[in-house]
């Protein structure tokens, strides 16, 4: 099993010339796996779609390693937004 980013598309909201994106964390065995899961976590209006999908093994010189905790499903992540 390894993580992906994923970057997710969608229908923009009303008044945007644009779709809305936004970033999702999965756990897959493959990207094709990656890309069915992650689609599933997009929170924007209507259907949403992946752009694209990365596996991370690795980020700024420090490997990633994955640990299956007791409580399974959801996502703990802390958002700190600078807008």
């Amino acid at each position: 099993m390894y993580l992906y980013a994923a970057f997710l598309g969608g229908s923009p909201a009303a008044g945007r010339m644009g779709e809305d994106h936004e970033v999702v964390f999965v756990i897959a065995s493959d990207s094709r796996e990656a890309k069915k899961l992650a689609t599933s976590k997009w929170s924007g209006k209507g259907r949403g779609h992946v752009d694209a999908v990365q596996r991370i093994d690795q980020v700024d010189g420090y490997e990633i390693a994955l640990a299956q905790v007791a409580r399974k499903g959801g996502d703990r992540t802390d958002l700190h937004s600078f807008n």
